[in-house]
């Protein structure tokens, strides 16, 4: 149990600090393009923005998760460790793929990584949403 613990505690952290780099990213973006503009076509573009940034740090993490997983000489491909892996940070739980049962245990914990990290992109939308909501209301 505890192997699986140290192996998939670096990619967590990696993730968390990816997580934190994509939100500093998303406030920039929307500070420099979007805060002084006004209007539907501001908002649309600016949330658009914001959902591509996180989208692909989120797809990030998923690889990151895949590699590690690769690494473990837990499937044969790439692209079967990422699929796996986006199961699992999505929270989905398939199944139709089970890894070891000595790296079993890794599933769960990207899931809870998965939910924590999907949950930051999701608030960081959030505020980019309620900000530009609250332009507009002034104005």
């Amino acid at each position: 149990m505890l192997l699986p613990l140290l192996m998939g505690m670096p990619v967590i952290l990696c993730n968390m600090l990816l997580q934190s780099l994509i939100s500093v990213w998303c406030i920039r973006f929307y500070i420099k393009r979007f805060h002084d503009k006004e209007g539907t076509i501001a908002g649309v573009m600016a949330l658009f923005g914001i959902i591509t940034i996180v989208l692909l740090g989120n797809l990030l993490q998923i690889l990151l998760w895949g590699l590690l997983f690769l690494g473990l000489g837990e499937f044969d491909t790439l692209l079967e460790a990422v699929y796996h892996s986006g199961v699992n940070f999505a929270t989905l739980g398939y199944g139709d793929i089970v890894m070891s049962p000595r790296w079993k245990l890794l599933g769960p914990l990207e899931a809870v990584n998965g939910a924590l990290m999907i949950g930051l992109s999701g608030a960081c939308m959030l505020a980019v949403l309620q900000h530009h909501i609250r332009k507009q209301l002034r104005t």
